[in-house]
């Protein structure tokens, strides 16, 4: 399952091979700073997803006050009247509404799930999924799994929260920004310093961002996961760029297929975590799976770790299906054959390609810089305006 900020994310998730998605419209969701969609969205969500065979789940995940109920409602039957196949919910009266109107929901992490007799209430309530806390261990996962028939899903990458499931109060009080309602601002990321008012001496607080969390990732034990029964997994990402959910869905779409194939070995799982360091990352930890963290899984760093970055080079002027060439306006920096660059646009989503051969100015050549008119063969169809990206490597 992956995270859908906005158009490029959905269709970049897609493209990669998720079997599902999971995104907010612009109200009462807990990543209330992604872009998100609206609700006359929906019918194209669920027309595009069908086609491509993937499942839709609309977050109403954050708690919901008094006022909002008949709002709640409203959502709720504009999604099923669309054709969106769950709801991802946590609040009672979601559930509530959602059971009302006969619409299948799953109760988000946020409900702090961590055991089956939980579990079985929530079922009671209709519910036909559950994500787990994220607190929960390999082993505390397996006895739930052994002890209800509810669908399980649990977070296999992405960021962590010093908070027990994401529920804080730190935005929310230094910023006026509550987590709980989908706003937080993340203060725990940066370095803090501790000031003696008696001195005016100041200290910073650690060196390891006390607060900060490295991102959980689980492709080196995916296969103990598999194995585990847990029916559905999910990435952590709606306020990330897109070639992160690119990356991430494809990298772990390649792992989960190799298990079933029998060639999942150590070797491929050590590539797939290159690969998954070279878009954005804290740092990566195994999260709660094999023990509660320790002093070693926090960042270190207030922003990225990741082992590459993108930067703009220029835009796509047009692409001709017959020879399939991408035809490209070169407006900052330069591009050289060799070079790995990215394609990304809403209609297109994120498309990575090795420049192996180009024409400059309709002329063969190894180097293109500002100002000249690129052509090159690719096979995916790229569209008009679509912007062009180099990816540098960084260490």
């Amino acid at each position: 399952m992956a995270p859908a900020g906005d158009w490029t994310m959905l269709r970049a998730a897609i493209h990669s091979g998720a079997d599902a998605v999971y995104f907010g419209v612009d109200k009462l969701n807990m990543r209330a700073k992604a872009k998100n969609f609206s609700l006359n969205d929906l019918p194209e969500i669920s027309n595009l997803c069908k086609i491509n065979n993937v499942k839709t789940y609309l977050t109403l995940n954050t708690i919901v006050f008094e006022e909002e109920i008949s709002e709640v409602e409203d959502i709720i039957i504009k999604a099923k009247e669309a054709g969106i196949d769950r709801i991802i919910c946590w609040d009672l009266a979601v559930a509530e509404l959602c059971h009302k109107h006969n619409f299948p929901f799953a109760i988000s992490t946020q409900g702090s799930i961590s055991n089956s007799l939980a579990a079985s209430v929530y079922k009671r309530l209709g519910a036909v999924r559950i994500v787990l806390a994220r607190e929960c261990s390999l082993e505390e996962i397996k006895k739930i799994r052994a002890n209800t028939d509810l669908e399980i899903e649990a977070f296999i990458h992405g960021a962590m929260c010093i908070a027990v499931s994401g529920r804080c109060f730190m935005s929310h009080h230094l910023f006026g920004q509550s987590a709980n309602r989908g706003e937080c601002v993340q203060p725990c990321r940066r370095e803090y310093e501790v000031i003696d008012s008696a001195t005016e001496k100041s200290l910073i607080i650690g060196e390891d961002y006390v607060m900060s969390p490295k991102d959980l990732c689980t492709i080196e034990f995916i296969d103990q996961l598999i194995e585990a029964g847990i029916d559905s997994f999910k990435i952590e990402g709606r306020k990330r760029a897109p070639e992160y959910v690119a990356k991430v869905v494809s990298v772990y779409r390649n792992a989960i297929d190799l298990y079933f194939e029998g060639k999942l070995t150590t070797e491929k799982k050590k590539e797939f975590l290159s690969e998954l360091e070279t878009v954005y990352n804290r740092g990566f930890s195994s999260g709660f799976y094999f023990g509660v963290p320790s002093s070693e899984d926090y960042a270190g760093v207030e922003g990225s770790k990741a082992t590459t970055r993108k930067v703009y080079v220029g835009k796509v002027l047009n692409y001709y299906k017959q020879p399939q060439v991408a035809h490209i306006l070169v407006e900052s920096g330069k591009v050289k054959t060799g070079d790995k660059i990215l394609f990304i646009g809403e209609t297109t989503g994120v498309i990575e390609f090795e420049v192996n051969k180009m024409f400059v100015n309709e002329v063969e050549s190894t180097e293109a810089v500002k100002g000249d008119e690129v052509t090159l063969q690719i096979p995916t169809l790229v569209r008009r305006n679509d912007k062009v990206y180099l990816i540098e490597n960084i260490l």
